[in-house]
């Protein structure tokens, strides 16, 4: 028993990439890499390509049939969308049981906090169930951020305008100055959340090239 259970679990692990398959409608290829999930989708003579960083991504998906979905730490529509059980059932849960436990441990390496460590936990919010039916915990890793928000700040706006720079995103790099300026605002951190909401589809994209964004409405980096 003891060498089929270790031969699964290294089946498990060695399922880093899955291709999923649609009649008439084309393909959808989804590979783990080092920090994110790189994403293909084929349909006819179209091809669209993006990632997803895994730090930002909620490791608690949801079951949306057909469609197994993966949304970020911000409410926010998903990120990812995995048919269920393709292309076979063994395939994808292992699949989706690395996924999981990437996006875990690259959000615990973004805010400072060992593989192996327990991270402290908030009481988990009514009605965010995962899949498997278990309410979501997430770490609060607040005092570790303090020291670095401002920092922090900086290099996301930096990144904003450098690979999404336009009028589309000035309200939320607005938002974030004055955040920055005034960390313990509350309004500001409604500002931020307003503007973030407003960019609807851009939202992923955001996160994918500033992933502090995502703490920062997730968390509140500026608390002992």
């Amino acid at each position: 028993m003891n060498g089929v259970s270790g031969q699964f679990a290294e089946y498990n692990a060695a399922i880093m990439k899955l291709l999923q398959k649609q009649f008439l409608k084309g393909s959808r290829e989804f590979e783990i890499t080092d920090d994110s999930v790189n994403v293909r989708i084929r349909s006819g003579l179209r091809e669209e390509k993006l990632s997803v960083s895994l730090a930002v991504l909620n490791p608690e998906p949801v079951v949306n049939a057909p469609f197994l979905e993966f949304h970020s730490r911000v409410k926010c529509g998903p990120l990812l969308a995995l048919l269920l059980d393709r292309p076979n059932a063994r395939e994808f849960n292992a699949f989706v049981d690395n996924l999981k436990r990437r996006a875990r441990e690259e959000y615990h390496a973004f805010v400072g906090l060992g593989v192996g460590s327990v991270p402290p936990t908030v009481a988990p919010q009514p009605g965010n169930r995962g899949v498997d039916g278990i309410d979501s915990i997430e770490p609060a890793p607040r005092k570790r951020l303090k020291n670095r928000s401002a920092e922090r700040i900086d290099e996301a706006a930096e990144m904003l305008q450098l690979y999404l720079g336009g009028a589309e995103i000035e309200p939320l790099l607005s938002a974030l100055a004055a955040l920055k300026n005034e960390p313990q605002s509350e309004v500001g951190l409604a500002r931020l959340v307003q503007a973030f909401d407003d960019l609807g589809p851009r939202q992923g994209a955001v996160l994918t090239y500033a992933p502090f964004v995502g703490i920062l409405l997730t968390e509140d980096p500026f608390e002992l």
